[in-house]
């Protein structure tokens, strides 16, 4: 069976996305087939968008995204194929990971998911692991898949690992966003850092990630959160997410005030979430000895970021996290859970709701500065 809809893609980086028709064909063992319901604008599709981050082309973007599973294909439930028994059925509510791991390679017998070597070898191709793009062009013609998903689309084909069950009462403009930014900066400080009880901790840049980090530290029981941004509309922001102090970079020196909150030492932990050379300068300059910073930004792959020697000595511990230590199945649901409990914040975390058609001019606000999320609403 040949299913047809629409998906934006990606024909050349620093050109507009355009919205066209595309394929899929019959459901591969272990596949599952998704109608998406929403899907969040990320700063990695922009990445992707505008040559950062390179990918074969042409491609469909978009994995931050939840929907309804449509059908599933042959073996979706054999354990053999590393699936779990309760595996997603048909009209269940799922949210879907970028993360897809084979379980037992190098790094997945070391429970470093994030660097499965199936993963890595797949997904720099945008195809899944077998090889192959589950989507074409109408016309004829290869097509890629951002990190296995595509999601920027009405269908989107996945493995079932993939496509995490989650109660039918989240709404899927809320849950979309636990798929990337809200996993990254909640698990960032939830399963990657060690925020200790009444510690403090400092957040830098207060996009979807930086407010969701602020929200781990809260969540953590960081005892003071500073919020680091240069946008007082985020900062206000931050506060109603759990923020204690808030500093404006342009205006105040964010390391004095580090300091003069911690009797000169500089704070317990930095997450930082603004993927900038000065925002990781600042981290390992805020960050007391014996501290710990997690890098929860990026910016583009070649580029060459500069630190001053002594900013990095005093036993200080500086970890990269991609994923805030992610495993799908288990945290997807525990943070719609504590969505669904009024203990974490998603509502706030939405700036505009936007069809499809619209796709473009949501990435120009996030480029701006003047969206934490846009979420595309099918």
């Amino acid at each position: 069976m040949t299913l047809s809809f629409r998906a934006a893609v990606l024909h050349a980086p620093k050109t507009p996305l355009t919205v066209e028709t595309i394929v899929t064909g019959a459901l591969k063992p272990g596949d599952v087939l998704v109608r998406i319901k929403a899907a969040g604008l990320c700063h990695t599709d922009l990445e992707v968008i505008e040559g950062g981050l390179r990918y074969p082309m042409p491609i469909v973007l978009g994995h931050e995204a939840a929907g309804i599973v449509e059908e599933v294909g042959p073996g979706t439930k054999d354990e053999a194929r590393g699936v779990a028994p309760n595996g997603p059925k048909t009209g269940d509510h799922v949210i879907l990971s970028w993360n897809p791991h084979c379980g037992h390679c190098f790094y997945c017998d070391r429970d470093l998911p994030i660097l499965c070597e199936t993963y890595l070898a797949h997904g720099p191709k945008a195809v899944a692991f077998d090889g192959e793009s589950r989507v074409s062009r109408a016309e004829g013609g290869d097509l890629r898949q951002l990190m296995f998903l595509g999601a920027f689309a009405e269908y989107c084909v996945v493995p079932a690992s993939q496509a995490i069950v989650v109660p039918r009462e989240l709404p899927f403009d809320r849950a979309c966003l636990i798929g990337c930014g809200v996993m990254t900066g909640v698990g960032g400080a939830l399963n990657v850092a060690s925020i200790d009880y009444g510690g403090v901790a400092m957040v830098i840049g207060c996009g979807a990630v930086g407010l969701s980090a602020v929200q781990g530290a809260r969540l953590a029981g960081a005892g003071e959160i500073i919020a680091v941004d240069l946008d007082d509309a985020k900062l206000a922001l931050a506060a109603k997410m759990g923020a204690t102090t808030l500093v404006n970079a342009r205006r105040e020196d964010a390391v004095a005030v580090a300091r003069a909150k911690t009797a000169g030492r500089g704070v317990d932990t930095v997450l930082e979430a603004a993927g900038s050379p000065a925002g990781f300068g600042l981290s390992v300059e805020a960050v007391r000895p014996g501290g710990e910073v997690v890098w929860l930004g990026k910016t583009d792959v070649t580029a060459e970021v500069a630190f001053r020697w002594g900013a990095l000595m005093g036993e200080k511990r500086i970890r990269r996290s991609s994923y805030g230590g992610a495993r799908p199945a288990r945290d997807f649901p525990l943070l719609a859970r504590a969505y669904l409990d009024g203990k974490l914040f998603l509502d706030e975390l939405i700036t505009r709701r936007i069809a499809l058609d619209e796709i473009n001019a949501g990435f120009a606000a996030l480029k701006a500065g003047e969206a934490i999320r846009s979420v595309v609403v099918f």
